[in-house]
């Protein structure tokens, strides 16, 4: 029987798997791509926001459950890109009023995990109920400390570079101000962490245009398993495959090699 693993303000997190973690090694941001929702739709015999609901309510929160109990401090989810609008307008309007409902329905909850909800991306397309539903969510959990949800909304990779080039030419700043420190406070995720893991379910192996900056050095896990059917012992073999890796940024010494040779 899988024992507990937290118990943080009333509640439990059990994450039901053998694996065996370094809690020495665990990542301090983890960011996944969220893929897979239609084709598990379509595999089930559902319809095209059938899949979007079902990760929704029952593959997300049980995964912030365990990265909470693993001990991860930053869970970053993209949830709608900046492409995802050219979707059949059946499902766009069935997503936007998942989102509705669910950025309604969930603060309670979220409060009493200590989860501090943040965003990526514009939400100027979006409706002034969604967009001000997250900005209340937002300032609602600002002081909760266990962990940052971030999700990202109508969000691209490149968008976000280019709406940080002209957060940055409004700044003023002469060319020769400019670094990457610099540049990384106008990005979306200014204060945060760089994902020291990105996922993705789904089967793909590419990142769409997810994090393009910040991702740069961190470790990527493909997986075939659809977001819907993401659970958390799945979370925990992809952070595992994470514990096996060397990060080196780029750097380390030769030393490694010879050690490590044949």
């Amino acid at each position: 029987m899988a024992k507990p693993i937290l118990e943080t303000k009333g509640i439990t997190v059990k994450i039901r798997s053998q694996l065996k973690l370094d809690p020495k090694k665990i990542p301090a941001h983890v960011a996944i791509i969220m893929d897979g929702n239609r084709r598990w739709a379509a595999k089930h015999g559902l319809g095209p926001v059938d899949g979007h609901c079902q990760a929704a309510q029952e593959a997300i929160e049980p995964l912030i459950k365990a990265a909470i109990g693993l001990g991860i401090k930053y869970l970053t989810l993209w949830a709608w890109s900046t492409e995802n609008w050219r979707r059949d307008k059946i499902e766009v309007n069935g997503i936007m009023k998942l989102f509705s409902n669910g950025l309604k329905d969930n603060l309670e909850r979220f409060q009493k995990m200590g989860v501090r909800l943040n965003y990526l991306g514009d939400l100027s397309r979006f409706s002034k109920a969604i967009s001000r539903r997250v900005l209340n969510l937002v300032k609602k959990s600002k002081e909760n400390k266990v962990i940052t949800v971030t999700f990202a909304l109508n969000y691209g990779g490149r968008d976000e570079i280019l709406r940080a080039v002209k957060r940055l030419i409004k700044t003023g700043r002469k060319v020769s101000e400019i670094d990457e420190n610099l540049f990384a406070s106008c990005l979306d995720t200014a204060g945060m962490p760089d994902p020291d893991l990105v996922i993705r379910t789904g089967g793909a192996n590419r990142l769409s245009g997810f994090l393009p900056w910040q991702a740069v050095y961190s470790e990527f896990y493909f997986t075939p398993v659809l977001m819907p059917d993401f659970t958390p012992g799945k979370l925990k073999k992809a952070i595992a495959s994470f514990q096996k890796r060397e990060r080196r940024f780029g750097g380390g010494s030769f030393s490694v090699y010879r050690k490590n040779k044949g």
